[in-house]
Order: C-alpha cells, then structure tokens, then sequence
C-alpha cells in the first residue's frame, strides 16, 4: 500500500468500530493526525506527505546559512549597462532589426557621412531656448536626417552601453517582428536618403551620397568583325556578385567582369557595319567609390515554391582588397573550391555574409575627429543626465532590496526554530501562506486560511494537508506583523466533520455486504401492498451511486491528503466530468415531470419492504413511491391525448395524400418552360411548403400537420411578387412549385391561404398566330426585385471558407489525373447530406403548423431573404468530380494567395499559372477574389505554362516560407 494511503488508513482506522455518536476528542486529534512525529533536519531531506507536523522542505532551505547578499535581488548591477572607455556603443535589437542595426553602425563609421548629417539644419533650434532645452518635454525628430543626427550623435558621445533605435524605426514604419532583405534596405534607404540631401544648399551635403558611394561602370560590346567599341556609362551604389559555385569573393568579381559572348540569335547590330555581327560584351570599371558596397547576393528565386532561397555557400573574403586588376580589367577567373576555403591571417570565411564594405585606403583620413554640433551635444547630456539619474536609482533600489532581505534574513533564522508547536500550545496556518512567507521573490501578504475552513467555518479534516501546525509563540508574532485570519486553535478542530466521516467510513465498509443482501432481498417475489416501485436504472446502478455519493460526502479526501509540501493541489482530474445536474440522485429515473410517479410501469420494478429500508440507509432523501401509489394523473391525460392526436394526424395525412396523389409523388407536373395546352393558369406556393407537407404525409406521427401554405414568403414587403416570368424558368424555379388549377381547389380545402400567386397565360392581337403573354398576379415589384438581386450578389462577394473547384487544362483539356495531393480539400459530400434534420415537431416561422387557429405569419423581407440564401446554396451546388482540386476559400482573399493554394495543389507556381473564369482571364495578383467574381462553387480553370524543374536536391539550401511583402507601407517607399 501507498504511504500516503497507509497514512489516511491509520489516520481513520479508529472509525471501523466506533460508532458516530461515540467520537471523543482524542479521536478527533487523531483524525487531524496531531500525532504524528515532527521531522528532523538533515534526517528528513524532503517534506513528508500529508503531516502537519513536518516543517523540512517548505522552502527554508534557502535562509539557513550564509547568504550572499545578490540574492536579495534582481537588479542588475547598473554599471553594466555604461559604456566602457575607448569602446564603442551598440544598438538594441527591437525584435527583427538587426539588418537595420547592421547598417546605422556602418554609416556611422563614415566619418565623411557622419560630418554632412550633422551640417543638416534642424528643427532642433526651435526646441533649444536661451537657457538650453526644455526640461519639460523630450526632443522628437521630425526627419529621416534629424534622426539620424540624433542617433549618430548618442552612438559618439553617449555614456550608455547601447541605445534604443526605435524612433528611427517608427519614422520609417518598419515592422519589428518581420526579418526584411539586407540588401534592399540598403538600396531604398540610401535612395531616401539621397532624394532627401538633394534639398540641401551646401553642396558637401547635397552630394554626399554621390561622393561616398557612386561609382561608375561602362557596358561595353565590340564588335567582332570591324572591332568598333560601343560603351553605356552607368553609375552604381554597390555591385551585386553571384555567389553561386564561387568560394572566393576574387571569383565572384572576375565573374560580374567577365565577357559574353553575343552570337547566333543574340547577334549585335553593329552601327558601323550596318548588319548584325557577332560580339562580345562586358563591364568595364571606371571608377570606384570612396565606399564600395559588395552585394553577395545569397538569395535566389526558387519557381518551384514562389519564394525566395537562401544559400549557404562558404564565401572567402581578405580584409584588405586590391581592386586595381579589376578597374583595368585584367584579371581571370579562379578555378572554385569544393571545400570551406582555407583562412589565414586577415582574411575571414563565411556562410552568412550578405554584403562587404570596403573603403578606399588612399583617401586621406581627416585630421581631427568629428565633431557634435552644440545643440545635438545638449540633446546627448541630457540623455546622458537622465542614464546617471537611472543608475542611481537603481543602485538604491538595490541598496533598498537588499537591506529588506538581511531584516527578513534574520526574521527567518529566530523564527523557524521557534515553529514546531511540540505539546506547548498550537494553532493551524497555511502551508501556502508559510511557502510565501519563505519566498525571497514576493513580498509576504496576510495570512489567509479561508480556504482549508469546513461548512461549521471550522478546520476541515481532509485539508490537514495543506496546513502546519505551529507553535502559538510563532503565531502570535506572523499575525501580529502580517495580520489576516481566521486564527485556527485547538477549538477550530470540527467535531462535527469528524463524526460524519466516521459515518461514511462506516457505510463504505457496510456497503458491500448490503449489496449482496440487497440482491438476495430483490430475488424475493413481493406480498400484498407491502412493496415499493423503484426505478429499474437506480437499481442496476445504486452500488455505484451510494459510493460517488459517500466520495462526494467524504470531500475527495485521498486525494487532497496525497499532497506533498511545495507541490500545486490540483483538482481531481482522474474522474470525469460532471453531466448538467448538479447530482444523480436515486430514484429520480421514475419521477414523471410533474413530479409524480410515471406512468410507464416499464421503467420501474415493486421491491420489498426489507429492500428499501436498506437502500433508504443510502439514499434517504429519495422519492418515495408505495405500491398502492397511483401514477401521474396529468401524465395519464396528456397520453390519452397524444395516441388521439397520432390518430388524428393519420387521418389527416391519408386524406390528404389521396387528395393530392401527384403533389406527393411529384408526377405529372406543369412546366412554364414547356407550358400544358389544357390550361391557362396555374397556381404557385413555395417549395418549402411543398417539402414539409411531404415530410409530415410520409411521417405523421413525427411530424405536426402543415396548416397553411403561407405563401407570404414568395412576396415583399408591399405584397408584390419577387420573381419574374423568366427566372422562374431557370434560377428560381427550386424556389417554387407549380399547381394544376384541380389541385388548388382541393389546397384551399385543406389549408389556410393566405395569398393566392398565379401565373395566366393570354393571347394579343388580332393577327394569326396571335401573341402569347404571361401575367402574373400579383404583379412584379421592380424595385423590390432589384434590392433581392444586389442582396445576392453581395452574399455571393461576402463569404468565408467557402468550397470552389480547380481544373488543370492542357490543350485546352480538362486533365482527369491527379498530380499531386490536395490541400484545404473539402469533401465531395453535398450539403444536403451533411445539412441535420430538424427535431420533430420543430416549427418553421413562415407556417403555423399547431392545432389551433390558424394565425396571420408576419411578411418579413429579412426573413424572406434568409429563406432565399438557403434555396440559393442548394441550388448552385457543384458536383466535385475525378481529378479536380476543391480548396477552401474567402472573399476578400487576393488571387495571390489562391495561386499559392494552387500551387501546393498543382505543383504549378504562381507565375506559370493562367487563371480563368467563365472565359475571363483573372490576372490581378492585388484584387480579392469578391471582386474578381470568384463565388462559391465557382470552377477555375488552369493552365500551366510550362512544367516545373526540380529543386529539391539543390546544395546548401534553405527556403524561406513565408510570403514575401518586402518593404510595401513602409516610409522607405515614400519617396
């Protein structure tokens, strides 16, 4: 047996043979298990369940002994966070903004950059009075330069280690959270920020970005039958190098110079020979930049996926570079390595570098530093004022933090000696309470024992485990420093718990032995009107629920005892949930709703008197009924009333089934399309009603009559029709039935009307033939037509996961294989099948099917409009069929996201894919596919435009999933 069920065993072992009404307070003591032995430190390692006499490992581990003093606190030391001398400062990573951190450090870093930002005017003068700058608010730059004033000037002269780049970031609406492409930061940013100087009137400002960045190159072709050379000057900001099968960054450059030769249909036309002749062409250096910027460019475009690649390629750079041979072009192309090149002093190899900068080592270097313009140093004290203020403010909260852990130090060591109660008197406290009061990391709040407390607002015996018992001394000082209560002495011991537990320990043990005297008892036939009915479902489970309901009444004791000291207490999580009821109780399965006998002798069975009295041991709060009871008097009338009712609707269903014999069997029915010659009328009612009469003919002890035809539903609001000759040929003929004149004779004699809709075919004109004309009556609303037919329209654009249809095409053939497994694939189930029935007797809002007087139904257009939406869906459904792709979709999803879909379904990329609907092309990536005219079960043809390459054994590759938006709605974009 388990320790802790030995232990709830000997706590309770004394009430197998004493009866409730003997229970002594030495039998209560023994059931809070007082006298158990306290344990000892350093013999006992670990706390022992369920005695609250054990005060080892709750949590005092940590204040006995030396204690170093940074335990006290959190705080970082704040020194650490000051910039050390001759060091330079860093920048905060907000998330994913590290390419943008990259970049402000190398920009910083040019000295001639830095000088021309910091000769930018500035609105900071406004900001500036005679006396220095406002106390009583913070400097906000305005523009991207002002920002970076400020930011170059707390990279030079701040005294914090690193600083916060997040208004830059804001300026230029970045994303924090979403890694973006180096490079083409890089490029827009350098872009803005030219367009930005050009405004500027000192031209070692305005020309900045020219004069550190721009350098020119010349495509050069010659000829190579007259050997005439023809060069296209153009400037660059940086050099983008394939990287792809190079291992050096020499071959990358030897790559992007070297010649192309332009032969066979690639031809040149030379001007000088007037005819196209075969050529070569190349880059031709002509001058570089003071700052070269070498682009690695490690991402490609994979067509397979849409999304761009990442390669890992070892690349091997020196960090000096003699770009000579390059600007005379005299340099050849290096056999590659086929492993991580070899890296000696000043040179480096890496897999993850994206860009290099070099700078031009024969510029002269400025003889004195940079210096911070007066009114950007002013704006640098004052952050610097406010770092020292925090730094002083911490390292009093330190001092505070500190200080409060030595007093509680020594309140711990005097305290925890004096805890164990020993036979001096004792009261009861939280085991929770006492873990927090031990705690170093939460301050100690007052003592709270509400929830251990019993419904006599005393001691509960099963939540002895999560109490201590302390000595009164040690209480008195914990209640006099951190208050709280209820205080729990000796008299909060519950006498009254104990002797109910006794009680239900004792009818656990009997309960096996009455049960088999129970069986042996039902076996027994029952005399005379000595008997008792009881539920026969109460009876095959009474067992079990006499013991839920003593585990109930025993308060789930095992579990609550088998806690340990430190540990959560959790609820039960072994049994199942509860059902609704609050409690099953016995006997309740025959209780009839009026809370009588029923009447259903079925469900119920007589037992002896002997067998009751038993089982009224257990459940004595049941129902309880003698043999001489009679049954539900109410009951009774509403069964004799409901088999007259199961006969009335028999009656009624056959009589009207062979009143209207080919409404039911849906035969010999009028068509407008092809309308019968033996008539010039026909009625209409919805085909909603024509359903639910069906359904209550097929099944009339189910289903309650249909009383009125309630043909409201088919008109508007102003009582004209909604549909016109010709819709009700094709799209809304599902929303209507067709009646033969005979028919509505007999449909005014069986139901209520509540409007009469015909259509009446006449004859104009004199001439032969003469013409034919419909009418029906009542007449069209337009208007109301109208709003119904927008309304549609705006369901069909306004819809969430909805099923559509893809067919693959090739010769303009619908490909019947399939090609690759589906994703968001909806079942070919149609809704009918999956649509569940209504429950018997449910009532429709468009007719009153009670037994009573008929009632005038309300003409809603909501409800009308409602009724549409349901006939519309069944009307337009699409049959998935072999071979075809069903992808879930929304309205206001892009086209480039279905292409995406398509692509996982098709293993066709996105740009390979021609779409179409209908006969229409749908080519904007942008719009939604509401707007596009994409609805529910919509077929979408495709057409690949070509086969797809395999990738997938691609070398050192990495793909990057996630659909790229690159820097759209950014400030970068602005410009």
């Amino acid at each position: 047996m388990a320790p802790r069920l030995q232990l709830e065993k000997a706590a309770w072992r004394w009430a197998e043979t004493v009866r409730p009404e003997e229970v002594s307070q030495e039998h209560i003591e023994t059931a809070y298990r007082i006298w158990l032995e306290p344990c000892i430190r350093g013999v006992c390692r670990r706390n022992c369940k369920g005695n609250p006499n054990c005060l080892v490992g709750i949590g005092e581990h940590i204040w006995l002994g030396e204690i170093d003093e940074n335990s006290f606190h959190n705080i970082d030391d704040p020194n650490c966070e000051r910039r050390k001398k001759n060091s330079f400062v860093g920048l905060t990573n907000l998330g994913a903004t590290c390419y943008v951190n990259t970049f402000l450090q190398v920009w910083f870093l040019n000295l001639e950059l830095r000088q021309a930002l910091y000769l930018c005017p500035s609105t900071c003068s406004d900001y500036v009075l005679g006396d220095g700058i406002q106390e009583e608010k913070d400097y906000e730059p305005q523009t991207i330069c002002e920002h970076l004033q400020y930011l170059f000037a707390l990279l030079q002269n701040s005294n914090r280690r690193y600083i916060d780049p997040s208004g830059f970031v804001k300026a230029l609406g970045l994303d924090t959270g979403q890694q973006q492409d180096a490079q083409e930061f890089s490029k827009l940013f350098m872009s803005l920020l030219e367009d930005t100087l050009s405004k500027q009137k000192n031209p070692d400002v305005r020309n900045i970005v020219q004069q550190q960045f721009c350098g020119e190159y010349a495509y050069v072709t010659v000829c190579n039958q007259c050997g005439r050379e023809s060069k296209l000057l153009s400037k660059f900001y940086e050099l983008e190098l394939n990287i792809q099968g190079h291992k050096q960054l020499t071959d990358c450059i030897s790559e992007f110079l070297k010649e192309e030769k332009l032969e066979g249909d690639n031809r040149y036309f030379c001007e000088n020979c007037q005819s196209k002749q075969n050529a070569t062409r190349k880059i031709r250096l002509l001058s570089l930049p003071c700052t070269l910027n070498l682009q690695l460019m490690r991402f490609v475009f994979d067509r397979q996926t849409g999304h761009k690649k990442k390669l890992n390629t070892y690349i091997g750079f020196s960090e000096i570079l003699d770009m000579e041979p390059y600007v005379e072009h005299k340099a050849e192309p290096s056999k590659s390595q086929t492993r991580k090149p070899k890296c000696g002093k000043g040179t480096h190899c890496s897999r993850n570098a994206y860009m290099l900068v070099y700078r031009l080592q024969t510029q002269e270097k400025p003889n004195t530093a940079v210096q911070v313009p007066a009114f950007l140093q002013e704006l640098v004290d004052r952050d610097n004022s406010k770092f020292e203020e925090w730094c002083i403010e911490m390292a009093e909260m330190r001092k505070q933090s500190v200080d409060k852990g030595k007093a509680k130090h020594e309140e711990v060591k005097e305290l925890y000696q004096r805890l164990p109660a020993g036979a001096e008197p004792y009261e009861f406290v939280s085991l929770e309470w006492l873990q927090k009061w031990l705690d170093e990391s939460t301050p100690t709040k007052p003592i709270d024992n509400h929830a251990c407390l019993c419904s006599h607002d005393k001691l509960h015996p099963d939540k002895i485990s999560i109490m201590k018992r302390i000595s009164e001394y040690a209480a008195d000082i914990f209640y006099s420093r951190y208050g709280g209560g209820p205080r729990l002495t000796v008299k909060a011991l519950c006498k009254e718990c104990v002797v109910e537990r006794c009680r239900v320990l004792r009818l656990k043990n009997q309960l096996n032995e009455d049960y088999k005297t129970v069986n042996n008892l039902l076996k027994a036939a029952v005399k005379g009107n000595d008997g008792f009915w009881v539920g026969k479902s109460s009876l095959r489970s009474w067992r079990q629920l006499a013991l839920e309901q003593l585990d109930e009444q025993d308060g789930d004791a095992e579990q609550s005892n088998g806690k340990m000291n430190g540990s959560t207490l959790n609820k039960d999580e072994s049994k199942e949930e509860r059902k609704e009821e609050e409690e099953l109780n016995f006997n309740e399965d025959i209780l009839c709703p009026h809370g009588e006998l029923c009447i259903s002798e079925n469900e119920r069975r007589l037992v002896s008197k002997e067998a009751w009295s038993k089982l009224q041991q257990y459940f004595p709060k049941a129902p309880e009924f003698p043999s001489y009871k009679e049954c539900c008097s109410q009951c009774k009338i509403l069964e004799r009333e409901g088999e007259e009712n199961e006969a009335l609707h028999k009656m009624i269903a056959n009589e009207q089934k062979t009143s209207l014999p080919n409404l039911f069997q849906d035969k010999n029915r009028p068509c407008l399309s092809n309308w019968p010659e033996d008539t010039d009328v026909l009625y209409i009612v919805s085909q909603f009603f024509v359903e639910e009469w069906r359904k209550f003919v097929r099944k009339p002890t189910r289903c309650s009559p249909v009383s009125s035809v309630g043909n409201s539903a088919l008109l508007c609001p102003h009582g004209g029709l909604m549909f016109t000759f010709a819709s009700m040929t094709k799209e809304d003929s599902k929303l209507i039935a067709l009646i033969w004149p005979s028919e509505w004779q007999m449909i005014q004699k069986l139901f209520v009307v509540d409007h009469v809709i015909k259509i009446m075919r006449i004859e104009v004109g004199d001439v032969n033939p003469s013409e034919t004309q419909y009418i029906s009556e009542p007449k069209l609303c337009p208007e109301c037509r109208e709003g119904l037919l927008c309304q549609q329209q705006r369901d069909l654009r306004e819809y969430t996961q909805a099923t559509i249809y893809v067919h693959k095409v090739v010769d303009n053939k619908k490909v019947m294989k399939d090609s690759a497994p589906e994703l968001n694939v909806s079942s070919s189930e149609t809704e009918e099948d999956k649509e569940e029935a209504k429950p018997d007797g449910e009532k429709d809002p468009d007719f009153n099917q009670s037994n009573g007087g008929t009632k005038r139904q309300k003409i809603s257009h909501q409800n009308y409009i409602a009724y549409q939406k349901q006939v519309i869906r069944r009307s337009m459904r699409h049959r998935k069929v072999r071979g075809e792709k069903a992808l879930l979709v929304s309205a206001n999803q892009t086209l480039k996201e279905l292409k995406i879909q398509i692509m996982h379904a098709f293993s066709v990329a996105p740009f390979d894919q021609n779409l179409s609907i209908d006969g229409k092309i749908l080519s904007d990536d942008c719009a939604t596919l509401g707007t596009l005219g994409v609805i529910p079960e919509s077929v979408i043809l495709l057409k690949a435009d070509e086969p797809i390459a395999d990738y997938a054994a691609m070398d050192d590759v990495m793909q990057v999933c996630m659909p790229e938006e690159g820097f759209k709605g950014t400030g970068l974009l602005g410009h």
